[in-house]
């Protein structure tokens, strides 16, 4: 039984070895040869480089073309000359809460006086009364409505062009975050 097994392992690795005969890769070769001998190699040379001559900017004391600062007075300019109605009084003296962007503001409340609703904005720890028509904000704001809910305010801002937009905006109310214990 053992020299049965051992023949069969022999005869199978005897078939294998006959399937690598060198036959094929002489064929293979003297196909390579054949296609080597009629094949012509045309290699365009490659164009000498260009020589890199560096530009000189000479007019360094000229305006930098790139200057933020150029754009702004520019605008400035634009605006100055310009006869947009939207255009706030420049001359006008500001008002004391004029002085505060809105974003710091919070709407604390409202409150009745005589007949007319005012809203309670809170900037910092110190809390003002606003009422429509009361100026408020950087961006040349003005207190158009008080409701119990927000205060609604129209600002004038200069767009990206220079011209003058009106733009509307609430404070909305501020619910406490005290919890009573």
């Amino acid at each position: 039984m053992m020299n049965i097994r051992h023949c069969l392992v022999l005869l199978v690795g005897a078939a294998l070895l006959a399937g690598c005969s060198e036959s094929d890769v002489a064929e293979v070769n003297s196909w390579m040869a054949d296609v080597k001998k009629d094949t012509h190699v045309n290699v365009v040379p490659l164009a000498e480089p260009k020589t890199f001559i560096p530009f000189a900017y000479g007019v360094r004391e000229q305006i930098d073309p790139f200057d933020p600062n150029k754009l702004l007075a520019e605008l400035a300019r634009a605006a100055a000359s310009g006869t947009n109605p939207l255009r706030p009084d420049a001359t006008r003296r500001r008002e004391f809460l004029e002085t505060f962007p809105v974003d710091t503001m919070k709407m604390v409340g409202t409150i009745d006086k005589a007949g007319v609703t005012y809203g309670m904005v809170q900037i910092d720890r110190a809390v003002y009364q606003v009422k429509a028509g009361t100026r408020l904000g950087q961006n040349f704001g003005v207190v158009t409505g008080v409701a119990e809910s927000a205060i609604s305010m129209k600002e004038t801002v200069q767009d990206a062009g220079g011209d003058w937009v009106e733009r509307t905006s609430k404070l909305e109310l501020q619910e406490s975050k005290e919890t009573t214990k």
